[in-house]
């Protein structure tokens, strides 16, 4: 009987390990190497099966023996695999990269190459390195699939709907790229395509939880329907009642639906699961600053600081809260969150300078030439621009200040105007382009970001907020920038009613110099309101049922703003009776204007 040669033992055991059967791979693979030890394919499979043994050393050591004979690029990416396993990431990536090296035109390669990019959390390098695997082998759905992924993180939500779109179209009816669809299309505000994704998913695993939680949360953001998305996180949450995405998207959800006992009860469960949960922080500090309860409230909302996308950044100095004098130091105040939120807070400057601080403002590009001149401010810069942090002794996030301040309801600062006046020169400009001012000047503003996590019920559409207009002796000034398309037909319309100059709003200082030139505005909750409130220009805010915290409930006035008036939906959450309201105010409002 002929004696089987290592090369055959070593394919019996390659059989074996196809099979599962790796004791009997395991036993082929040392036969073959008691008669060759330097059998490279032996050694590298033993490398492979204790990889599957979770015997990872062992691995590297069996892999790297096979390297030594024979450095094939296959092997160096299974010792890659090893390393990750181990923890090793810079190793791995290097072993990751020769391999690639080795054989460039092999799109498996970089696909190994960017999960140990990976794991090295180089993200913006592992896309790079997906896209080429992609490249090389079009048709490759895993490197589309995870190239995808990569750009749907980092919200870049049109190139990852094509790229999970590619994925369905060479896998079709895969449950995990479907969600991916429902994700992007949910992040392009295309509702209806992002429903339909999920339906199909949850029609393949109808016991998916998140799909269920996601498709209430779409529904939840639908105009009208937002009471049929609470049987959609029931359903999720009798599968997994843990699932804390469900809880807090039904949290909010309640929280809009102001059944703020359910709510509570909510959030509070999310809280016992995980104590250390962001976004349950801070829904619970909003509903705090939402209903007055400021001691808590911005504690609480400390909470936005530790999610993963706030923008603010990780700074080695110290955070000034309120705890230390600032007598003679250096305090940088950064933005940290939208722009109405930096003119709302940018009123506390002035009140840090006062106790002996050298304050560097840090805002948002369309707002630094308006704050450049703020009192109090040392040196303004943009959020784009380089920031040299070595003469710094403290920070303190923008929206962090009335925490730092101690503020409540009767302490808020409302010294208005706190902003920098336009210059005369640039109020002449506005003067001239508006024409002579013989009747009441009104601004309009109908929709704010349309990223905005909240945009679908702050914003409305023109169409409905021309209502107010008719038989109304004004002129209105449309202060909108980027109207939406709907919105830009319909201001096309109105040209001989409407004057629109929003192509000379370069920046927020034109937009405040306009303003100054106006008797009323009349605005959505966005930054603009912020702005002409911070002006001391009469401002008239249309509500959603639930607004923004800062707005609170069953209020027609704002602590912040003192010329400031709030319109607010009903329960009924619709605008139409908010425009009647509008319009009715205005035909008696109108005399008080001045007029020349």
């Amino acid at each position: 009987m002929t004696k089987a040669t290592p090369t055959a033992l070593y394919e019996a055991g390659l059989h074996h390990a196809r099979e599962g059967r790796l004791l009997d791979a395991k036993s082929c693979c040392e036969q073959a190497l008691s008669q060759d030890p330097g059998h490279a394919a032996a050694l590298h499979l033993m490398g492979l099966l204790s990889v599957q043994g979770g015997q990872f050393g062992q691995a590297v050591e069996w892999i790297s023996n096979a390297i030594r004979l024979d450095p094939r690029p296959d092997y160096l990416t299974s010792l890659a695999l090893a390393l990750r396993h181990l923890g090793r990431y810079d190793e791995a990536l290097a072993i990751a990269d020769k391999a690639v090296q080795l054989k460039p035109d092999e799109a498996g390669l970089w696909m190994h190459l960017g999960e140990a990019l990976l794991d090295a959390r180089r993200q913006a390098e592992a896309l790079l390195s997906f896209q080429h695997a992609l490249k090389l082998r079009p048709d490759h759905v895993d490197a589309a699939y995870r190239s995808g992924a990569l750009l749907l993180e980092s919200r870049k939500y049109q190139e990852a709907l094509d790229l999970f779109s590619l994925c369905n179209r060479l896998r079709p009816d895969h449950v995990p790229t479907l969600q991916a669809l429902a994700l992007a299309s949910r992040g392009l505000n295309r509702l209806d395509e992002a429903l339909a994704y999920n339906l199909r998913a949850h029609e393949l695993d109808p016991r998916h939880a998140p799909t269920l939680s996601n498709i209430g949360d779409i529904v939840a953001h639908s105009p009208g329907r937002e009471e049929e998305a609470i049987p959609w996180f029931d359903k999720a949450l009798e599968l997994e009642p843990n699932l804390i995405p469900a809880l807090n998207n039904k949290a909010h959800l309640l929280y809009k639906l102001q059944r703020f006992d359910d709510f509570i009860a909510t959030t509070r469960r999310v809280t016992a699961i995980d104590p250390d949960d962001v976004v349950a922080a801070t829904a619970l500090g909003q509903f705090d600053l939402l209903t007055g309860n400021f001691e808590t409230g911005w504690i609480g909302y400390e909470a936005r600081l530790r999610n993963p996308t706030s923008a603010y950044p990780k700074l080695a100095q110290p955070m000034w809260l309120g705890d230390a004098s600032l007598e003679g130091k250096t305090i940088l105040v950064g933005t940290d969150e939208g722009l109405g939120d930096t003119i709302q807070f940018v009123r506390y400057v002035p009140m840090l300078a006062a106790r002996g601080a050298r304050v560097i403002l840090v805002v948002q590009d369309p707002l630094h030439r308006l704050m450049s001149n703020l009192s109090g401010v040392s040196q303004c810069l943009s959020t784009s621009q380089t920031i040299t942090l070595s003469q710094i002794d403290l920070h303190c996030p923008m929206c962090s200040l009335p925490r730092a301040f101690s503020t409540r309801l009767e302490t808020i600062p409302a010294n208005i105007p706190y902003l920098p006046s336009p210059t005369d020169d640039c109020l002449r400009v506005w003067e001239d382009r508006l024409g002579p001012h013989v009747l009441p000047r009104i601004g309009l503003v109908w929709s704010g970001n349309p990223k905005h996590v909240n945009d679908h019920n702050r914003s409305a559409p023109l169409r409905t907020l021309v209502r107010m207009l008719d038989g109304i002796e004004a002129t209105f000034v449309s202060l909108q920038k980027d109207p939406r398309p709907d919105d830009k037909a319909t201001l096309q319309e109105l040209a001989g009613r409407i004057i629109d100059p929003t192509a000379h709003l370069t920046d927020f200082s034109e937009t405040a110099a306009l303003i100054k030139c106006l008797d009323l505005v009349i605005t959505v909750d966005t930054s603009v309101a912020h702005l002409a409130g911070a002006l001391g220009c009469p401002t008239w805010i249309l509500l959603p049922f639930t607004p923004d915290w800062r707005w609170m409930l069953g209020r027609e006035d704002s602590p912040w703003y003192p010329a400031v008036r709030l319109f607010r939906q009903d329960r009924g959450r619709d605008w139409t009776p908010v425009v009647q309201r509008v319009r009715g105010e205005l035909e008696t409002a109108l005399p008080r204007f001045r007029k020349h």
